[in-house]
């Protein structure tokens, strides 16, 4: 599976899918105008490599996006539930959770998360947002 390299604009994050080594990475911020047409083509992509054997013991998922709006925060939710469902099939998998530690409300849509996808091992990582 190839790689997914998409550099950080001012509205949206840095995407690293590196689906060799088992490496989703976003990071920045997600406000684009239009969240669905951004994050789409990540989705599937994601679902191409869920459909595939997975050779990788892990999987593992950064996250550290400084500011996301509604639209991104529903984007980001079906990338998730995908994600669980890779993680409840056949493959454990870390998200690492960065934030700002002042921060309460990333912290707490990193808690629901936790909730929410209860397949992913969420791992919070306080003071380090993108």
């Amino acid at each position: 599976m190839h790689t997914i390299s998409i550099p950080a604009t001012a509205t949206t994050p840095a995407v690293e899918f590196d689906f060799s080594a088992g490496r989703l990475s976003l990071s920045g911020e997600s406000w684009p105008e239009n969240a669905a047409a951004f994050y789409r083509p990540l989705l599937a992509a994601v679902e191409g490599w869920a459909e595939q054997p997975q050779p990788q013991p892990m999987l593992s998922i950064h996250v550290a996006l400084s500011y996301f709006n509604s639209s991104s925060t529903k984007m980001l939710f079906g990338l998730f539930a995908l994600l669980n469902g890779v993680a409840e099939g056949r493959q454990p998998t870390e998200l690492h959770w960065y934030y700002d530690a002042e921060d309460d409300v990333a912290e707490e849509f990193g808690q629901e998360l936790s909730v929410d996808f209860p397949a992913l091992e969420v791992i919070f990582h306080p003071g380090e947002a993108g």
